[in-house]
């Protein structure tokens, strides 16, 4: 995780360095800008996504070999070992940086059939052109804008608006061009792809091989690494492989770091403990109240850049047991998101037959980019912690589309299992009651959501909501009234708020 801006055409002087401040926390520790004929980049980084030892190594990152090209990067790519040995990219810090100048030299706009496996924003520039994009998935958040003749971009809504109001959502799976104008790239298939593998065992070797692969990929452990922990299923997998990559790194006495959050003794607190218990972990909790949320709910939603409900309830919980992480130390915390998305555990999905399934998986993998991405991002990058995500990987992704339907959602008697095959595939790994534990938002089983939602329900009458709602009709609730005044104080009424994605539910 890091942050970047830039400034395609010719931007008054001084610009970048008020778009750079807006998200200086994404690397308080390494920055710099520098500028070629067609952009100037600025780029913050945290020790942890450096990958090495910089030195004296400037950033934004240059080379000059054979020309002269800029680079402003923030992301991961899992199969950068394999990209490393084809391109010749040696050893060092900013490797996967200089992996993508050297696709870029290569491929061109064609390079992006080789990240297929990675989550990304990058610009590169020389003298000549310029090249902008974003993931498919859109994991990775950035904005852009115009003003005058020039084209600024940046990772958070916040520094774009820091020069021009008219600001926008740069859409997932896309480039841009020295123009400005902008290309699909990639797109999510329309039809799942055939034949689906039926065989549990198959699909068990598979899902267990890639998550090992990407763990192992993304973390060395050689910053301070912790995992998050709620007991659900998704974060006790990556604690449990973390915890034994861990042991296996550092020596048998060595703990791996976990931390839960609730609001009193809630079922999250309850079910982290044990699995905490069941790895050996060094467990942090950290227990709250109202009051302890409606204190950061400001700092929340400006950082969040969003006021959906459901995406600010969770917000308000993983801001905070980000923050007691960070506080603990820790600067590279694991996180379990993405195994919602890749292995259908949406409640919605449920309910929905068989074959209309890839479609509801369809629709959740296409709201990622402004909603459980957004909290991914922004919650951790505030606090000052690199996030690792194994459950999201393009490989993982490809591989459970391919699996059939019964495969993820299996029935039960009168019930139905979300992520049957997640589960089956780490059933010896984990207590049962853990592996066959229902899922439910992190709100949810942390306790923050129901707090949250009563508090404001008593603190607007109706009329003023409907009130409220006639000026903006994308104003659903009491709750999420409060929370368009707070992003509004912030961001303005104008494009931003236009950039914010609401989930299909309160």
């Amino acid at each position: 995780m890091s942050g970047w801006i830039a400034i395609i055409g010719n931007g008054v002087a001084g610009q970048w360095r008020l778009m750079l401040d807006r998200i200086a926390h994404r690397g308080p520790d390494i920055g710099g800008w520098t500028k070629c004929k067609t952009a100037t980049i600025g780029q913050n980084y945290l020790p942890a996504d450096v990958g090495g030892d910089p030195g004296r190594i400037p950033v934004p990152l240059v080379d000059t070999s054979p020309a002269h090209h800029i680079i402003g990067f923030d992301g991961q790519i899992t199969n950068w070992a394999p990209l490393a040995e084809q391109l010749g990219v040696g050893e060092g810090p900013y490797r996967q940086e200089r992996i993508l100048l050297r696709l870029h030299e290569r491929h061109g706009t064609e390079m992006f059939q080789y990240l297929d496996d990675a989550i990304f924003t990058f610009i590169i520039a020389d003298d000549n052109g310029v090249l902008a994009a974003r993931d498919l998935l859109g994991i990775k958040t950035l904005f852009y804008g115009r003003k005058d003749d020039a084209v600024y971009l940046g990772s958070e809504l916040k520094s774009v608006l820091a020069i021009t109001d008219e600001v926008y959502e740069f859409p997932p799976g896309h480039y841009m061009d020295q123009s400005g104008a902008l290309h699909p790239f990639a797109a999510l298939p329309a039809q799942p792809p055939q034949p689906l593998c039926t065989d549990t065992g198959q699909a068990v070797a598979d899902i267990r091989r890639i998550i090992d692969n990407s763990l192992a990929a993304q973390v060395d452990f050689t910053r301070p690494t912790g995992s998050l922990l709620s007991g659900g299923i998704d974060s006790s997998v990556v604690a449990m492989l973390a915890a034994r990559a861990c042991r296996k790194k550092l020596g048998d006495d060595k703990r791996l770091k976990t931390f839960a959050l609730g609001v009193g003794e809630s079922e999250d607190i309850r079910n982290a403990r044990l699995v905490a218990d069941h790895i050996g972990a060094d467990h942090h909790e950290m227990i709250i109240d109202l009051d302890t949320m409606l204190g950061v709910l400001d700092d929340v939603i400006y950082h969040l850049e969003s006021f959906d409900p459901s995406l600010v309830r969770s917000a308000v919980s993983n801001y905070l047991i980000s923050r007691h992480a960070r506080e603990h130390g820790i600067e590279v915390l694991l996180s379990g998101e993405g195994g919602d998305e890749v292995f259908c555990g949406y409640l919605f999905l449920k309910e929905r037959p068989p074959e209309e399934m890839f479609a509801g998986q369809l629709l959740v993998l296409r709201a990622l980019h402004s909603n459980a991405a957004l909290r991914l991002d922004r919650m951790n990058q505030c606090n000052g912690l690199r996030v690792v995500t194994p459950l999201i990987s393009g490989e993982l992704l490809r591989a459970a589309m391919a699996m059939a339907p019964e495969l993820k959602i299996r029935p039960n008697g009168s019930e139905k299992i979300e992520k049957w095959v997640f589960r089956q595939a780490y059933a010896d790994d984990l207590p049962e009651q853990i592996t066959w534990r229902l899922k439910q938002e992190f709100s949810q089983g942390s306790g923050s959501a129901a707090p949250l939602t009563v508090h404001f329900e008593k603190m607007f009458d109706d009329d003023r909501l409907a009130a409220a709602q006639a000026q903006c009709p994308l104003i659903r609730s009491k709750e999420e009234l409060y929370y368009y005044n707070i992003f509004t104080r912030h961001f303005g009424t104008g494009h931003a708020v236009q950039t914010v994605g609401q989930w299909t539910t309160l």
